[in-house]
């Protein structure tokens, strides 16, 4: 046999311990959210058409949710019911949150992984790529010191595009801000109302920008 020959024996073999990838090369998108606010309540009525979409656990999905909105809830059929109002942004970026943490590979960025426990760790491993990490959930207290940006601070923001429900969008920092009532090309003062993971609440106001 060839040194050629030896080659294509191996590569094949390596083809065949490749894992199977679930999804293919399209980019992985989370179905939009339908979620409604009946009284004091707050429902997300496709929950399960995400977490099919995510493939994971309903409850580990649910349990997340309502410990990052600080509300309680459950799971009736395919949809939460929350049991207090939530602005329906709250809601998309704590999934994207959960996404972001759980599911997406932080190397290759696929979402073909499974969540494994190591001792009293989770693990993300990925199928894709092979990479392993351990699961980091990051969690944002108010106040902070720095260049943190806070609930409460003023910020001058510009306003680079709008959002599906018409608020204008902007960027301070890391973070992607959502300011109500703006439009897109305008600079203007809002101050942070409420800060998650990579994302942040603003309303504009005529104060003066503090950071």
């Amino acid at each position: 046999m060839t040194s050629d020959d030896d080659y294509f024996v191996l590569l094949d073999r390596a083809k065949k311990e490749l894992p199977e990838i679930s999804e293919s090369h399209e980019r992985f998108t989370i179905p939009e959210l339908d979620i409604f606010q009946e009284g004091k309540i707050t429902v997300i009525r496709n929950f399960i058409d995400v977490t099919d979409r995510l493939r994971r656990d309903p409850q580990h999905v649910l349990q997340f949710l309502l410990r990052e909105l600080g509300t309680p809830g459950n799971l009736e059929g395919r949809r939460v019911i929350l049991k207090s109002k939530v602005l329906p942004n709250h809601v998309i970026d704590k999934i994207q949150t959960y996404t972001e943490t759980f599911v997406i590979c932080s190397e290759c960025g696929r979402p073909d992984t499974k969540i494994v426990k190591e001792g009293r760790t989770l693990v993300l491993e990925c199928d894709a790529c092979g990479a392993h990490r351990p699961v980091n959930v990051k969690r944002n207290t108010k106040g902070g010191a720095g260049n943190e940006l806070r609930e409460g601070d003023i910020v001058e923001i510009f306003i680079s595009d709008l959002g599906k429900k018409g608020d204008g969008i902007g960027k301070i920092m890391d973070y992607t801000v959502f300011v109500p009532g703006t439009v897109k090309g305008t600079t203007v003062h809002a101050k942070i109302c409420s800060i998650t993971a990579k994302s942040a609440f603003a309303s504009v106001t005529t104060e003066a920008a503090t950071r």
